[in-house]
């Protein structure tokens, strides 16, 4: 009896991928539009002079509008963009045409509350660029290859500040996750009463 070989994709793949919301960049970029943090994960961009003109782009066509209280939609090229402003950090996320909206505004809030979690509140481009470990972190616990993974801004900030902590971390470091650890006890509480 010969046994045909298992095949090395799987062939609901496609399906999968589609019934997924996925992401297809997340941009951290400054007020004069200059990058601070960047993950693509999509091929629709594939130099890295065809993703710095789409950020490019992307800062021209919002930089007049006033994102700091709500977030933002507009489309470009095909693509919708969710987008807010803190200081002089313009935070974006990026889907395709057929995405939702509200999953993409989901994805952009917490990151955008991850990072003032892991930044205490000071967010900004020096505070940033002094972490931009974490940051860049941050975005791996959100979305993995395009897929959506967490949107939760407590939890990606707790497993951020997980990662960052080993035995030699500094006190002001293992201080973030027992800040969040009770934070998140208190909430709790709150919310049993």
């Amino acid at each position: 009896m010969r046994v045909s070989p298992i095949p090395a994709t799987n062939p609901l793949q496609p399906l999968l991928e589609e019934a997924c919301p996925s992401v297809k960049n997340i941009l951290l970029l400054d007020s004069e539009g200059k990058r601070v943090a960047v993950k693509y994960y999509s091929e629709d961009w594939p130099t890295n002079s065809t993703k710095e003109a789409f950020e490019k782009a992307v800062f021209t066509k919002t930089q007049k509008t006033n994102a700091r209280t709500e977030a933002e939609i507009a489309m470009l090229e095909n693509h919708i963009i969710v987008y807010k402003f803190v200081q002089d950090l313009h935070f974006f996320v990026t889907g395709g045409e057929e995405e939702n909206e509200l999953i993409l505004a989901t994805v952009l809030q917490g990151f955008f509350d991850a990072v003032g979690l892991l930044l205490r509140g000071n967010v900004d481009k020096k505070e940033a660029l002094e972490n931009l470990d974490l940051i860049l972190l941050c975005l791996d616990e959100i979305v993995d290859g395009g897929i959506i993974l967490e949107t939760d801004s407590n939890v990606i900030a707790q497993k951020v500040a997980s990662h960052s902590m080993d035995a030699g971390a500094p006190l002001s470091e293992q201080t973030i996750s027992q800040a969040l650890a009770t934070a998140r006890e208190h909430l709790a509480r709150s919310l049993l009463k």
